[in-house]
């Protein structure tokens, strides 16, 4: 559930070798970050074309002629939501409030696990989605999807939502942007996700090719888009090629955080 965020098409992607076979494409990522900074909005409208590009819609940075100014690139946008969590920064956090814990997660501080379900909430996801359609953006990318997975982490935080009600929640907001033709991007789980359309994944130095591997491969199957996002990494070139040759194929997207340029190398 790491932010470094970012993070993460079909009908645009670069290289497409057939109508219905998709190739891996350049991602940026300017929504999160885990070690080193984002990738620039400067950068990213100079060089980022044909690619996809995660970005926070909702700081300051963003605004709708930069993202209109890739779009005209062929780029298309992923818009970055936390769906598992309250973060006290953002703009609705007190709508959100009565659904989140009390006690702020250890790693990420200020964010707030959220602990029931409801109508509600379900309407606060729906108008972000609703503001980054109307800016233009493909996908959704739904990050903290797993926080329900680990009876532990719900008892220590007091979160009472349940695995199988954390998958119903996210299936009714993809269902949602599938109505308004939009793209659902998953992240670091695809259980009970097969109407997603992608899957981001992070991988670390010393952990890599941690997910399921069988579902990633069905994803890619499929033609839906897989990207990994790799960090703190001193040869980034190695472990693409090892991604590549453990999925046999070109459609895995990859973007390295390097360590000596302290940045995101795209491949």
């Amino acid at each position: 559930m790491t932010k470094i965020y970012s993070l993460l098409v079909v009908s645009f992607l670069m290289g497409c070798a057939s109508e219905n076979h998709i190739e891996g494409i350049k991602v940026y990522n300017h929504a999160y970050n885990e070690n080193y900074d984002t990738d620039k909005v400067d950068d990213i409208l100079k060089e980022a074309k044909d690619s996809y590009i995660l970005v926070d819609p909702f700081i300051s940075d963003i605004t709708s002629d930069n993202i209109s100014q890739m779009i005209e690139n062929n780029n298309q946008i992923g818009g970055y939501i936390s769906i598992g969590t309250g973060e006290d920064w953002r703009d609705d956090y007190n709508q959100m409030k009565p659904f989140l814990v009390t006690k702020s997660w250890d790693e990420w501080k200020g964010e707030y696990f959220v602990s029931q379900i409801s109508e509600e909430l379900i309407s606060i996801m729906k108008t972000r989605i609703d503001k980054m359609y109307n800016l233009g953006m493909k996908w959704v990318e739904f990050d903290n999807m797993d926080w329900a997975d680990d009876d532990s982490v719900r008892e220590k935080y007091g979160s009472s939502v349940t695995k199988d009600e954390s998958i119903e929640y996210y299936n009714t907001l993809c269902d949602y942007l599938h109505q308004k033709d939009m793209k659902c991007m998953a992240k670091n789980t695809v259980d009970g996700a097969d109407n997603f359309d992608g899957v981001t994944y992070e991988s670390y130095d010393n952990n890599q090719n941690w997910w399921d591997t069988d579902r990633t491969e069905r994803f890619l199957d499929e033609d839906k888009l897989v990207i990994i996002i790799h960090y703190n990494e001193s040869d980034c070139d190695e472990v693409y090629e090892e991604y590549r040759n453990k999925y046999k194929n070109d459609k895995i997207s990859f973007i390295c955080e390097d360590i000596a340029t302290k940045g995101y190398i795209h491949y």
